[in-house]
């Protein structure tokens, strides 16, 4: 998990400080940078606190290694602040991992994301390097920095918002667990019946997809389809791992946060989950959403007495995942298996509501 550190400063208000605290300990195991008179505040609301003087990690300024190697031996771990504005200050900095830092807290005025890619590669391993930001949206440029990004931040604001939002964003960037996986289940075609023409969504992410990944999608939200990505080689066009040939624009298809959302709500810039065929997810970013009118292809798939129904462009590079490998939804049949992710009750905008009944044909 990456460090998620707060600034609870001493000129705040003492129930913003409370809130501040209480809030990022409500989203995460967190530290709290804060004055001596503040220690026991913050310890109250279950954190630990990063102090000059006291608390449960000690901070120093980067002239001040002398007096950190002193200290250093008390057992406690040691934290260096330090700014970056030119290359002279991030040899400064590196010299306090060499004086044995057990972290590095570098704040970037100008230059943001340059200097803490030279220090990602310079650092990793060493010490755990944190980067100062102000918002959830420089907390997610900098953990996705020279795509290791770094390993913790230090939020300073007074918004309860956004360090609730900042939360968030280090939780997506927490190791997958078990809980994380959606489960597939095959599923028995027991219908196929060729449509006209209708407009269809291929999604274009901004990722190189394998070619154990897909996209779920579906005509119900409790049945979705994994449909593979254009990974597979054939004699008239070049593959496209990039992009998803989805099916029509009313299809759901699943989202971060176990949502769903209609595939005309795909455009640049959005989220879409990709999945693999063991049920691991991950989040791409989408580049386009290429809309045309197509030939299409009615699917239907029966699982645990419960028939679930796709749309696809009717063409030879739409594949569907199956257990061992995919197949081109031209070459289906009764009794061809393909992957589903079969999930009881409805959805209300999009989330899951397992209570709730709905009949969708």
């Amino acid at each position: 998990m990456r460090e998620f550190w707060v600034s609870v400063e001493e000129a705040l208000p003492e129930e913003l400080k409370k809130d501040i605290s209480q809030k990022a300990h409500a989203n995460s195991s967190t530290v709290a940078v804060c004055s001596g008179k503040d220690v026991n505040l913050v310890r109250g609301a279950g954190l630990k606190a990063a102090s000059v003087a006291e608390g449960d990690i000690l901070i120093f300024e980067e002239t001040d290694l002398e007096r950190m190697a002193s200290l250093r031996g008390e057992g406690r771990p040691v934290c260096v602040k330090a700014t970056v504005q030119k290359r002279e200050d991030e040899e400064r900095a590196l010299r306090a991992v060499e004086a044995g830092a057990d972290f590095l807290l570098v704040a970037c005025p100008d230059w943001k994301v340059i200097p803490m890619e030279n220090l990602i590669a310079k650092v990793r391993g060493k010490a755990k390097l944190l980067a100062e930001v102000s918002s959830a949206a420089e907390a997610r440029v900098a953990l996705e920095t020279l795509e290791l990004g770094v390993d913790g931040i230090l939020l300073k604001t007074q918004s309860i918002s956004e360090v609730e939002e900042t939360a968030r964003v280090l939780t997506s960037f927490a190791p997958k667990e078990e809980k994380d996986r959606i489960t597939l289940v095959p599923a028995r075609v027991v219908g196929l019946k060729q449509l006209s023409l209708g407009h269809r969504v291929c999604v274009d992410t901004c990722d190189i997809l394998e070619p154990s990944e897909g996209i779920l999608v579906g005509c119900q939200s409790s049945g979705l389809f994994l449909v593979q990505a254009e990974v597979s080689e054939n004699p008239h066009i070049e593959p496209r791992p990039f992009r998803v040939n989805a099916g029509p624009v009313s299809l759901y298809t699943l989202t971060p946060g176990n949502k769903t959302r209609y595939l005309s709500e795909m455009r640049a810039g959005e989220e879409v989950l990709v999945v693999n065929r063991d049920g691991w997810p991950r989040s791409v970013v989408v580049a386009r959403a290429k809309i045309e009118r197509r030939p299409l292809i009615l699917v239907e798939a029966e699982v645990e007495g419960v028939r679930l129904k796709t749309v696809a462009q009717n063409a030879e590079t739409i594949r569907f995942m199956t257990r061992e490998g995919s197949k081109p939804v031209t070459e289906l049949e009764e009794g061809s298996e393909v992957l589903v992710h079969h999930q009881l009750g409805g959805r209300h905008f999009g989330v899951l509501v397992s209570e709730e009944s709905v009949l969708e044909r």
